[in-house]
């Protein structure tokens, strides 16, 4: 296990270090930044003065070495836009981002895994289809569609949730459910594939014939050793959530982390997108790297080794 998780941790930082020269090159992608950020009507000079305040006139290589130095102290200069230190913005905003993450999660299982469990129960009934018809909807339908309808009904058409805003938790709810919803069919159908398995298995058949209560030998036996990979697909879905933020937090107007990133696109903040880039990366990569040390320490024969 020890040797496993050496492993990982070597392959977590090599992916860390790859995506991080990819983030730092998205500034050379318009060409030269000192032009892009002098604008049209900048003159050769101005151009060359940005050049050497930036330190653009430097070797490449070295920039990006300064540039992962300051990012690894959590210092990612200042926004161009909003003329603030980035991690300060990063940080007024973030928690915005976390609170539809972890509430969409929380809406995901909450529905996924009782739909899971009564397909698996039922299998091939109008439940079951049902439940995959849902499963199949939400992996059909965009994301920003659904916002959009939603917005429509509950917003316009039947006006009992706010349109746009983080002033309340009546703001989260319409984002909640759209960004939950995406999560949902993986969550769902693991669910009813595991339960399915678990429940033609051996130690259940004996658990039943000794006469435990179906609620007891459902939920205490059977669901406990299906739910398994669900929760290790959790941390990977989460890190998706935070990717799909940027179009949830925009089409509700939420100022968050995502919103942050829109408004930096558009407006070519590059310091700001590198850093929002580089966190929702992390972030994914320490996520990704404690679901896949979960999966070893519960098989037996990567724990043993």
């Amino acid at each position: 296990m020890l040797v496993y998780t050496a492993k990982r941790i070597v392959l977590a930082i090599l992916v860390a270090l790859t995506i991080s020269m990819l983030v730092f090159s998205l500034l050379y992608l318009s060409g030269d930044p000192a032009t892009a950020l002098a604008g049209e009507s900048a003159t050769d000079a101005d151009i060359e003065k940005l050049r050497r305040d930036y330190g653009f006139d430097r070797p490449v290589w070295v920039q990006y070495l300064s540039w992962l130095g300051n990012a690894a102290r959590g210092e990612f200069g200042t926004s161009l836009y909003f003329r603030l230190p980035v991690s300060e913005l990063i940080l007024e905003r973030l928690p915005t981002t976390m609170t539809l993450g972890v509430s969409a999660m929380s809406f995901a299982v909450l529905l996924s895994i009782p739909l899971g469990v009564l397909a698996a129960m039922y299998p091939n009934s109008l439940i079951d289809r049902g439940a995959l018809f849902l499963a199949v909807v939400g992996q059909a339908m965009p994301s920003f569609w659904f916002a959009l309808m939603l917005i429509v009904l509950f917003a316009f058409t039947w006006p009992v949730l706010p349109a746009s805003g983080s002033d309340s938790w009546a703001h989260f709810v319409l984002p909640t459910v759209v960004l939950g919803y995406y999560a949902t069919p993986a969550f769902m159908r693991l669910t009813r594939t595991g339960m399915l398995d678990v429940l033609s298995s051996d130690y259940i058949r004996t658990a039943r014939a000794k006469g435990l209560r179906p609620a007891s030998v459902l939920f205490k036996h059977a669901l406990r050793n299906a739910i398994i990979p669900v929760v290790s697909l959790a941390a990977v879905q989460f890190g998706f959530m935070l990717g799909g933020s940027v179009i949830i937090e925009t089409v509700f107007a939420l100022h968050g982390a995502g919103f942050l990133a829109w408004e930096s696109i558009s407006r070519s903040d590059f310091p700001t997108v590198q850093a929002i880039l580089l966190l929702f990366s992390l972030l994914y990569i320490v996520l990704t790297f404690v679901a896949d040390l979960l999966n070893a320490w519960l098989d037996p024969r990567i724990r043993v080794g």
